[in-house]
């Protein structure tokens, strides 16, 4: 009994440091654009959004290091300077979000309060939280996330079971492809190289468990973690398109799912629609500066100094950027996002892989050519004008924006067939 309490509120804490401002706000949207393709786009949503960062915290599980250890058969050095670059977008975009998402959704409709304000107060509470980590776990898995999985079903369960079972057309051209590239905006492939150091950190300051006990229990905690996390966003989805009707056709993602828990809830949900809001992003946040500053304690030789200083600047940061609009964040986040992003699948890839199959060649091999495949990318989602239709023509699934995909599998299979070549000659 007592195991299966500690696995549902490790699930309960992966769900919540996992589902934050990105999660409640892009699919309804997806859902909306789609019509009958719901069902495409929910599955596309999924592999970016749900199937990746499972993976990466089952790599976690294996690993039960920090993000370091990700990409340490690469070099060092590349280790290094990939988690500095994934921290500091981490501090500096997502958390942030979740205090603009939080202003936007839950505060401004009921409080005349200044975004700056909203911010404030909100990593204040952040930095109370990341201060006080050893409780992290018990009131995140056994308190919030509770409370935000109630309201997400009531209002899903009221639209479904009320609205009949009819969908627009969709106004999405290629929904699949454009549902994986809304996964990326989630940021959780590298929440989960983020937060899954928090989820071990966690267990370890609280239980005495063998590395097979512990590995055990955060894969079985992220699979769980995973399916709850599909099913809200496909319910979230389907909501949305039953509803086309009933919203002009450019409304915003923020204004969207707050229409929704209007539409659910009534004038008189408002005050729970902010609850919601409130809990499933601040957790998220906790969870990024917690886990930023977990690396840089360990990195410090794990000084408490250095984590509480890195709690206070991954804070202000929050301060700063938290004022600005969620669209603009949103915007900003996208060119970094086309870069770090398909390394961190690489990455997480080559960590649930068998060893046999993931030596040192491997790594450096297939994390080389993403990172060159993935410049295309990065250069059309900065908008500077590059024609690259050339480049468009001659790599598969470019025009997608998944250029690197095919490059990165095929010297996987190459870099292994020249080992098994290399033994057979010896």
């Amino acid at each position: 009994m007592r195991r299966l309490r500690v696995l549902l509120v490790t699930a309960f804490a992966l769900f919540s440091l996992f589902f934050g401002a990105g999660n409640l706000i892009l699919p309804p949207q997806l859902g909306f654009k789609a019509g009958t393709e719901w069902w495409i786009v929910a599955l596309g949503f999924a592999l970016s959004a749900v199937f990746i960062p499972i993976l990466g915290i089952r790599a976690h599980a294996r690993l039960q290091g920090t993000m370091f250890d990700f990409a340490t058969k690469v070099s060092p050095g590349f280790s290094l300077v990939y988690c500095f670059l994934v921290y500091a977008i981490s501090i500096s975009l997502p958390s942030p979000r979740t205090a603009s998402v939080t202003h936007e959704m839950a505060i401004a409709p009921l409080f005349d309060i200044s975004p700056l304000s909203t911010s404030f107060i909100y990593f204040t509470l952040v930095l109370i939280f990341a201060l006080n980590r050893n409780k992290i776990l018990d009131i995140i898995g056994k308190l919030m996330t509770p409370a935000i999985l109630i309201i997400l079903v009531v209002i899903i369960a009221i639209v479904t079971f009320t609205e009949p079972f009819d969908f627009g057309a969709s106004t999405i051209e290629s929904p699949l492809s454009y549902a994986i590239l809304e996964g990326y905006q989630t940021f959780d492939a590298i929440g989960a190289v983020v937060v899954g150091g928090v989820i071990i950190v966690s267990i370890n300051l609280k239980n005495n468990q063998t590395y097979e006990q512990k590995k055990r229990l955060i894969a079985n905690a992220g699979w769980l973690a995973g399916i709850t996390l599909f099913m809200v966003y496909t319910g979230l989805m389907l909501s949305a398109g039953l509803l086309h009707s009933s919203f002009s056709p450019d409304i915003s993602r923020t204004d969207l799912l707050q229409q929704i828990s209007l539409f659910a809830l009534g004038n008189t949900g408002k005050g729970i629609f902010a609850i919601l809001v409130g809990l499933a992003c601040f957790t998220t946040a906790v969870g990024i500066v917690t886990g930023t500053a977990d690396f840089v304690k360990s990195r410090f030789a794990d000084s408490r100094k250095a984590y509480v200083i890195t709690v206070i600047i991954g804070s202000l940061l929050g301060v700063l950027m938290g004022q600005l609009e969620v669209g603009y964040i949103i915007d900003v986040a996208l060119p970094a996002l086309m870069f770090i992003y398909p390394i961190t699948i690489v990455l997480i890839v080559l960590n649930i892989l068998p060893e046999k199959w993931t030596s040192e060649l491997v790594f450096k091999a297939v994390v080389g050519v993403t990172i060159l495949f993935s410049i295309p990318d990065f250069l059309q989602s900065l908008n500077l004008g590059y024609d690259l239709s050339a480049v468009n023509d001659l790599i598969l699934f470019s025009s997608a924006q998944l250029g690197w995909l095919v490059p990165a599998f095929i010297t996987f299979l190459a870099t292994n067939l020249w080992k098994v070549y290399q033994a057979k000659r010896k």
